[in-house]
């Protein structure tokens, strides 16, 4: 059996629930002290979400991105997406948020659709660079959020680095 390319972006299977786990909570964790409360990707039923299929990886052998997409009527929602550290500046989020406007697209769906701590300032600075507009600024019980939007209406935005 020959390997996956490092870069592919697959779903997740039940045997991934561990790394998953183990991907989100160490892109997150530093979030903690900052934010002062656990992310809500940190706390995901992990397992759930990979048996609902809305779950995928990247990296092989070893698990280094996470994309979370939940399909709604009108929007993809992407729930959390995480890269691991240590994987950090190799294009893997890039790629993740290139997925997930494609899964929309299959999907027929105008648009995705996420939301971010207002703390997190350097995601802030990374959504518009995407293509994400911002809409609306909303407390949702202890999380503080800035909600975004990408309409899907042509060629993928990627500006910037």
């Amino acid at each position: 059996m020959t390997a996956a390319p490092a870069d592919e972006i697959r779903a997740a299977t039940a045997a991934d629930v561990p790394a998953v786990r183990a991907v989100t909570d160490a892109a997150y964790r530093h979030y903690i002290a900052r934010i002062g409360v656990v992310p809500a990707p940190m706390e995901a039923d992990h397992a759930a979400d990979v048996a609902a299929g809305q779950v995928y990886v990247t990296g092989d052998p070893d698990v280094l991105g996470v994309l979370v997409l939940v399909p709604h009527e009108d929007h993809l929602f992407l729930e959390s997406v995480a890269v691991h550290p240590d994987a950090a500046g190799r294009g893997a989020g890039r790629r993740l948020l290139a997925f997930a406007d494609a899964q929309a697209r299959t999907l027929g769906l105008p648009e995705v659709r996420l939301y971010t701590n207002a703390l997190m300032w350097e995601n802030q600075e990374l959504y518009p660079r995407y293509g994400y507009e911002l809409v609306e600024r909303r407390v949702d019980g202890p999380y503080d959020r800035f909600h975004y939007r990408k309409r899907l209406t042509g060629r993928p935005v990627v500006s910037g680095g």
